[in-house]
């Protein structure tokens, strides 16, 4: 089984001698849930509908499920579900309405699905109301439930957020971990809300005009954010000594210059300058460091120089 559900290669998409996307090389790992993240017009909806079919790239090539041919990437995209500038929805029919016009366009067999896929995004008690009478989350929902009609294996969402009320983001977070935890659905997620897409990615993609800048897990993101005290003194060995007898920690590092990274009691900094004062050590630098999520995509954002 191919390990990616996507691997672009040089992708490179060019409007009237514009490019809105160079030399892409991206790569999404079955299973995972990929948050692409970019300002408005940096590439993220370029790719996506490449990726869908809606355009052709220039230049370079993509897989789908390992395939690349013509033919492939047709029978490949069976297999997708995808959210792209708001869900098709016909505000006039019904929940069960719209995903049998659905069903049908799409040439799925059997009405079975239809109920089953309401009941996975909450949406099975809406009986005979009219989808111009959902709310924006419901409809977002109804667009999902669109989307998994055929039981995609990779679900593709274009800013699926957007609008959304505090209570209607957390909705679909919530069922967007249960399509990749409990169905095992591939997902990517192209936003620039990136408060809301730490909460749920598993890997990120940074993109900026037309550039992928970087890819990291959420691991690796977490750990290059890390808060911790940064602190120096006359005798960093003596304060390494202190703080796991006195504070009971060694979440700790000694750096190669002698500064010290603490990173436990990052909420209780006055505790652990009191402790070593009281211990006779002389404080030179004391501070808290590290950033926070949206300091750094706005650092790798804001640090790209194009000529």
């Amino acid at each position: 089984m191919n390990e990616y559900v996507l691997k672009t290669s040089q992708l490179s998409k060019e409007y009237q001698r514009k490019k809105a996307l160079n030399k892409v090389n991206l790569t999404i790992k079955k299973g995972s849930i990929y948050g692409f993240i970019g300002q408005n017009g940096a590439g993220k909806s370029t790719l996506i509908r490449l990726i869908t079919g809606l355009a052709y790239p220039t230049t370079g090539t993509f897989e789908l499920f390992g395939e690349n041919s013509t033919r492939e990437l047709i029978e490949a995209r069976k297999r997708i579900g995808t959210i792209i500038e708001g869900p098709a929805l016909y505000p006039q029919m019904t929940a069960v309405e719209n995903l049998e016009t659905h069903r049908l366009l799409k040439g799925i067999p059997g009405k079975e699905c239809i109920n089953q896929t309401l009941k996975i995004v909450g949406l099975q008690d809406t009986g005979k109301m009219k989808t111009k009478n959902f709310s924006l989350g419901m409809k977002q929902r109804l667009g999902l439930a669109i989307a998994l009609l055929g039981d995609p294996e990779f679900l593709i969402l274009d800013e699926p957020i957007n609008g959304l009320d505090p209570m209607g983001v957390v909705e679909i977070r919530e069922l967007l971990k249960k399509l990749n935890q409990e169905y095992g659905i591939t997902i990517l997620i192209s936003s620039h809300i990136l408060s809301e897409l730490h909460l749920l990615a598993t890997h990120y993609g940074i993109i900026h005009k037309g550039e992928l800048l970087e890819q990291l897990s959420a691991k690796e993101l977490n750990e290059k954010c890390q808060q911790y005290l940064h602190i120096k003194v006359d005798n960093p060995n003596k304060a390494a000594t202190i703080i796991e007898s006195h504070l009971g920690t060694q979440e700790f590092e000694v750096m190669p210059d002698g500064t010290m990274k603490l990173f436990a009691y990052v909420d209780a900094p006055g505790k652990v300058s009191k402790i070593l004062t009281d211990e006779g050590l002389v404080i030179e630098e004391f501070m808290p460091m590290g950033e926070d999520l949206e300091t750094y995509f706005s650092h790798r954002i804001g640090g790209v120089q194009h000529g």
